[in-house]
């Protein structure tokens, strides 16, 4: 799973509801699961998305590369501890 160094002159391109739903679908359920804790308490890292979900570390780890590969989520490093990475939708 890449981490971009996001550049602060830059927009990412949003997804439309319609497109976030189509990619989702096609998901398995733990990254179903991710996505919609993110989209109620996000931007969360990892282990606080395990802990909310009730899934193993890699489960959690598994879904969201398979989220990030479908472009639904976007990492970026804490503000509060660099060494983590926060994950939010795309959407």
């Amino acid at each position: 799973m890449g981490t971009r160094v996001e550049d602060p002159n830059s927009v990412t391109p949003r997804l439309s509801q319609a497109e976030y739903r189509s990619r989702l679908r096609e998901l398995p359920p733990s990254a179903k699961l991710v996505a919609k804790i993110l989209e109620t308490d996000g931007p969360l890292a990892q282990g606080e998305l395990a802990e909310e979900s009730l899934l193993p570390d890699r489960t959690v780890r598994y879904a969201l590369n398979r989220l990030e590969d479908c472009g639904l989520v976007e990492a970026r490093y804490s503000l509060v501890d660099a060494r983590k990475q926060v994950y939010s939708l795309t959407v």
